[in-house]
């Protein structure tokens, strides 16, 4: 059997206000295969977020081991992290987090600009994520001249303009309508059925969880049983 691509043992996560401990994760164990499209739902304060940001290297576990493409990533040092992330996640926010200053394109080419890629590769790579997503003849526009669902399909142009196996993505239709919400979600797919990404998806709307292979649901700080969607 192929080894996991995300491979999450024993992990557990706790916070200090004060001397106070907070646990918000207790023993997560969670394997998730190369090309899946993985959904985890669960109440707000469940602790979603905190496994996102964990599997992503933005935070480290209080103890516990994950492994990301067979590399044990809690190992790495701040600066080690940094690198390894710019180069293998992708991350799309509920937000967006553009750069208001920025146009799509440079927007984009953010995180091409921490490799050594030449400016002409930097600019054929950002050109193909922003095809991808269909936004070619909005490059040259900035976030407040786009709608929302745009500013969306921007972000997630840069989450993939590096071409990273693993996207990760947080309420990503959080902050959008319905149709906008319909056509980022089928752009998701395209990328984990087309383009082969591995997707793991925080979200409260189980419309959006449609998408997904499996569902997992945190509640507590737990993971409950998983559920197949398709």
């Amino acid at each position: 059997m192929a080894e996991p691509l995300v491979r999450v043992q024993n992990v557990f996560k706790s916070y200090y206000r004060d001397r106070l401990e907070i646990p918000v994760l207790r023993d997560i164990n969670l394997d998730i295969a190369r090309g899946e499209f993985l959904g985890l739902m669960g109440p707000s304060g469940s602790g979603k977020t905190t496994l996102l940001n964990l599997i992503a290297g933005i935070d480290r576990p209080s103890a516990g081991t994950i492994m990301v493409d067979q590399q044990d990533i809690a190992k790495l040092s701040d600066r080690q992290m940094a690198n390894w992330r710019s180069r293998n996640i992708g991350f799309v926010f509920q937000f967006y987090n553009l750069m208001p200053v920025l146009n799509a394109f440079e927007n984009v080419e953010l995180p091409l600009l921490l490799t050594r890629l030449s400016k002409s590769e930097r600019r054929r790579q950002v050109e193909t994520a922003l095809g991808v997503v269909g936004l070619s003849d909005r490059m040259d526009h900035y976030p407040n001249q786009l709608s929302g669902g745009q500013e969306q399909r921007v972000a997630i142009a840069r989450a993939i303009a590096t071409d990273p196996d693993l996207i990760l993505a947080d309420e990503p239709t959080g902050d959008l309508d319905k149709q906008s919400a319909e056509d980022v979600m089928s752009l998701l797919v395209q990328l984990n059925t087309e383009y082969q990404k591995t997707i793991i998806m925080v979200t409260h709307d189980p419309r959006a969880a449609e998408s997904a292979h499996l569902v997992q649901h945190l509640d507590k700080g737990e993971l409950a049983e998983r559920e197949a969607m398709r």
